[in-house]
């Protein structure tokens, strides 16, 4: 059993902007470099549960759990069509997710889910958001929503599936009220390459043909993880292009004396996995917030990150959107940077 988790209560990830991490939250943040230098590349390992941090589950749930589902509803509720979208052919899909989350969330932590099997009759009951449900699978009209938007609106993370068919990987259906730059009405039928036809140096690389033949061959009970970072200005999910005009003016109000507060960086963990009766791959996309001043309080993070800044590449900033405020991050950091050599890994000291 997992250890107790001290759930936050009326977190706001808008407005506001009242999240914080605790102490315990910064110990156990993916901190995305391994090395005092980045470039690109797809960083995919074997999804194996061990420790007790973000890898101790199947999908992690964290002190933000309560904060982040509320607000999915908030965004769900203010525009349905632009954070959710499946397919109909995907509803064998959904089902297959719908299965795999509740599996993982009653077995990894049963103090707060529970899921009782009787054939096809099922009953789940989620104890932090006072959820209870019996329902036939397989009966769409058995659920108040879809499978997947009714599962995913207990979930953190984003959460795409891909079909697999016709010699790559298509996108079919996702819940995306977390998108970092992009929409997920744009991207729906997109084949591997064009979704990912923004990355920079990606296809002269040969990563991406590298990619899509390593996730063809995934099978199922196999999953499999990478992580992926950049920044924002505030702890906001919801950074997608249609939405450019109410976020993007943020990125002019980092200065010297603020940016330690304003700034985030925003590490996604995500661990694929086959599904096993419409073969299609679910891509999670688990987000984790934490400011500049939350990092450095790690003095190994702070060294590595202005290392990591300071020599990127230029074509990442760009792409990445945070090119406006790099200077003034390169600069608040450089005084947590003692040039004293890191230890390998991404862990602390």
């Amino acid at each position: 059993m997992s250890l107790p988790i001290q759930f936050k209560q009326g977190e706001t990830f808008r407005e506001d902007y009242n999240f914080r991490n605790s102490a315990e939250a910064i110990a156990r943040f993916p901190f995305p470099f391994f090395e005092d230098e980045y470039d690109y590349s797809m960083n995919l390992e074997p999804h194996v549960q061990s420790g007790d941090g973000i890898y101790a589950a199947n999908f992690d749930i964290d002190e933000h759990y309560i904060g982040e589902c509320r607000e999915r509803a908030i965004a769900l509720e203010k525009d349905h069509e632009k954070h959710y979208i499946a397919l109909p052919y995907m509803m064998q899909a959904q089902w297959d997710l719908l299965e795999l989350i509740m599996q993982s969330y009653a077995r990894d932590y049963p103090q707060y889910f529970s899921l009782k099997i009787n054939g096809n009759q099922w009953t789940w009951s989620n104890r932090l958001l006072d959820i209870q449900n019996t329902f036939t699978f397989g009966d769409v009209a058995s659920l108040p929503y879809e499978p997947l938007e009714y599962i995913t609106r207990q979930a953190q993370g984003e959460w795409v599936i891909v079909d697999d068919r016709d010699d790559t990987l298509i996108w079919s259906a996702g819940m995306a009220t977390e998108r970092a730059d992009y929409s997920v009405r744009f991207n729906v039928g997109m084949t591997w390459s064009e979704w990912h036809g923004p990355v920079p140096r990606i296809t002269e690389m040969g990563v991406l043909d590298r990619a899509l033949k390593f996730l063809k061959r995934m099978r199922v009970g196999h999953p499999v993880r990478r992580l992926n970072w950049t920044f924002t200005v505030n702890p906001r999910f919801e950074t997608s292009a249609e939405s450019l005009p109410e976020w993007a003016p943020d990125r002019t109000s980092v200065t010297a004396q603020n940016v330690g507060k304003k700034v985030f960086i925003r590490v996604e963990h995500q661990p694929l996995h086959r599904l096993p009766r419409s073969n299609a791959i679910v891509f999670p996309v688990r987000t984790y917030f934490a400011s500049l001043e939350e990092l450095v309080t790690v003095p190994k993070w702070g060294r590595r990150l202005h290392r990591v800044l300071r020599d990127l590449n230029p074509a990442h900033k760009d792409y990445k959107g945070f090119a406006l405020y790099y200077d003034v991050m390169v600069e608040w950091l450089a005084q947590f940077d003692d040039g004293l050599p890191t230890t390998p890994g991404n862990g602390p000291e």
